[in-house]
C-alpha cells in the first residue's frame, strides 16, 4: 500500500470517528439542552491551504457567514459583553460572535473580504511575534504582514485582540515572563494599528495559573478559553469566555448546532485529548 493510500485511509477513519463523536454529542444535547446566552465561534484559517481541521474551504466559510448575516444574530464582542452583563437589552434570539486566532495571511486575503461582503464583524487575536518576524505558524501558516493587518482593519469589520507575543502557553511560564508576553503584544498591536487591544484569547485555549490569570484580568476586558457551549446571560465571567471551534469537518448541520450552543461533549473529549497532546509544549 503506497503512502497516499495510507494517508487517505487514515483521513477517512479520522473523519468517521469525528462524525460518530458529533452524533453522540448531538444526542447528549437532546438530554441536556444548551442554556440561553451568547455563542462565540472560533476560526483559525480560511482557504484550505493545509489539510488540517482548522483550515476551512473559502466557499464553506462564505456559506456560514451568509447564514449568520441572514439570521441577524451577529454582534461584535463589545456588544456581546454588554448583553451578558445586563448593560444592554437581551435580544429575542441569542447572539453570535465571530473570532479568529493567530494572524495568518489568509485572514486578510480570504476571510476579511467575505466578512466585509456579509457585514459580519470579527475579532482577530494576534500572536504578534509572528507578524513582526514573518515567522510561519505550524502547518505552513504564512503570517499576515502588519500592512495587511492595517488594511483589514480599514474594512470596518475587524477588531484586534491579543494572543500573546509568541503564542506562549500561560499555564507553564513564570508570571514575569507572562507579563512580558502580554505587554509586548499589547504594545505591538497599539504601535501598528493605533489602538491597544481590549480583548485576549489564551493560546490553545489552555487555562492559566492563578497569578497569570490575575495579570490578564488587569489588562483586558475579556479573555477567551475553551468550551463548546453558550455563555449564559448574567452568569458569565468575561475573563473566561467559552468559544466553539468551527472545523473543516463540520457540515452545515454541525455548524448550526455549534451556533446554537451544542456539541459540548465533543469539546470535552477534545479537551481531554489536548491535555495529553500539549503536555510538553510551550507554544
Amino acid at each position: 500500500m503506497d503512502r497516499s493510500t495510507t494517508r487517505n485511509l487514515r483521513s477517512g477513519l479520522k473523519r468517521g470517528v469525528g462524525s460518530g463523536i458529533k452524533v453522540l454529542a448531538a444526542a447528549s444535547d437532546r438530554v441536556r439542552r444548551p442554556p440561553a446566552g451568547v455563542t462565540v465561534l472560533i476560526y483559525h484559517r480560511v482557504g484550505r491551504r493545509a489539510a488540517v481541521e482548522m483550515d476551512l474551504d473559502a466557499s464553506v466559510f462564505d456559506a456560514q457567514m451568509a447564514e449568520l448575516a441572514a439570521s441577524g444574530r451577529v454582534v461584535d464582542l463589545d456588544a456581546a459583553l454588554a448583553i451578558l452583563a445586563g448593560d444592554a437589552p437581551r435580544p429575542i434570539r441569542d447572539p453570535i460572535v465571530v473570532t479568529f486566532d493567530d494572524g495568518t495571511a489568509d485572514f486578510a486575503e480570504v476571510a476579511v473580504p467575505i466578512l466585509e461582503r456579509h457585514g459580519v464583524p470579527a475579532v482577530m487575536y494576534l500572536a504578534t511575534a509572528f507578524l513582526d518576524e514573518g515567522r510561519p505558524f505550524p502547518h505552513d501558516g504564512a503570517p499576515m504582514s502588519w500592512a495587511a493587518a492595517r488594511d483589514a482593519l480599514a474594512s470596518g469589520v475587524v477588531t484586534y485582540g491579543s494572543h500573546t507575543h509568541t503564542h506562549a502557553l500561560l499555564d507553564r511560564i513564570d508570571p514575569e515572563v507572562a507579563a512580558a508576553e502580554l505587554d509586548r503584544s499589547i504594545d505591538r498591536i497599539a504601535a501598528e494599528t493605533g489602538a491597544a487591544p481590549r480583548h485576549f484569547a489564551y493560546p490553545k485555549a489552555v487555562a492559566p495559573s492563578a497569578p497569570v490569570a490575575a495579570l490578564v484580568r488587569a489588562r483586558f476586558a475579556s479573555a477567551a478559553l475553551a468550551g463548546t457551549r453558550r455563555n449564559p446571560y448574567g452568569a458569565t465571567d468575561p475573563l473566561a469566555l467559552a468559544r466553539s471551534p468551527i472545523q473543516a469537518g463540520d457540515a452545515m448541520v454541525w455548524f448550526r448546532r455549534k451556533v446554537d450552543g451544542g456539541l459540548g461533549l465533543e469539546d470535552r473529549l477534545r479537551g481531554a485529548a489536548n491535555r495529553v497532546r500539549y503536555r510538553g509544549a510551550t507554544t
